[in-house]
């Protein structure tokens, strides 16, 4: 955890206390109580506003490692035979809109995200502003049993949002969030949306690699079998080492590639 606070850096505390003070403005709060979240990414600083507004600061500093991420992760879609299908940000209003504008489509098309709020630059830094979830759990949070259960919404969400040329691009279990029996996507990144097939089996794989410590490759599979049949699953297990070897995702891919296989034979 040190070595990714300072990868996303330090935010002055003066700047911090200024954007709370401009969202008090923009919302009509006269009186804040404000949490940092200690949240295990290297791209924001996030707090939450009254548990009401949960805000995201974005510095160039967090928009230069995701450069930087954005290269590894073409070089592992590269390693599994595939053209780089991740693009990067300029500067850190384009990363907050792009997520502003990726939970607004996300809505349009059925699929639960937080509400968009808006996304604006405060001096040298952008603040993007979402409805806050106040009673969440993570994906990883989830016992096996709920996490059974709600398996095949996760593929159904994706299948929704892939048929739209859109892709996740991030997809892991801290970005699935579990709120009044339902699952909520959040941090989805940006992705050429002329690669989106190749996109498309980077986030089934994503999901099988997110599922599989939780309820089994067995399950895991089952579940994305509900939305895909068995040959095309086949195109997600060519991303499946891929998907292994990032640090947020630690998984059996040998399972659930036995699994798939298992399936399309």
């Amino acid at each position: 955890m040190a070595f990714r606070r300072l990868m996303r850096g330090t935010v002055p505390w003066p700047t911090l206390e200024g954007v709370i003070r401009e969202v008090m403005s923009r919302y009509g709060v006269e009186t804040a109580r404000v949490e940092f979240l200690e949240a295990d990414n290297w791209l924001s600083t996030p707090c939450v506003v009254n548990d009401r507004l949960f805000a995201k600061v974005v510095t160039s500093q967090n928009s230069l490692v995701h450069a930087l991420m954005t290269t590894g992760r073409n070089l592992g879609a590269f390693s599994s035979g595939r053209e780089g299908f991740f693009e990067h940000f300029a500067t850190p209003i384009e990363m907050a809109e792009h997520e502003l504008d990726a939970n607004r489509r996300m809505r349009e098309l059925g699929v639960n995200a937080p509400e968009p709020k808006e996304a604006f630059e405060y001096e040298d830094v952008a603040v993007m502003v979402l409805e806050y979830l106040p009673d969440f759990r993570t994906l990883g949070e989830l016992p096996p049993e709920e996490a059974r259960a709600h398996a095949p919404d996760l593929f159904r969400a994706l299948e929704t949002i892939h048929d739209a040329n859109l892709a996740h691009g991030d997809l892991r279990a801290e970005n699935v969030l579990f709120s009044g029996g339902e699952l909520y996507f959040i941090d989805a990144t940006k992705v050429n949306e002329e690669a989106i097939a190749d996109a498309r089996w980077y986030d089934a794989a994503c999901a099988l690699g997110a599922l599989e410590p939780l309820i089994g490759a067995r399950a895991a599979v089952d579940a994305a079998l509900e939305v895909y049949d068995p040959e095309a699953l086949l195109n997600a297990e060519e991303f499946l080492a891929f998907v292994n070897i990032r640090p947020e995702h630690d998984f059996d891919a040998a399972a659930v590639k036995g699994e798939i296989e298992k399936r399309a034979a």
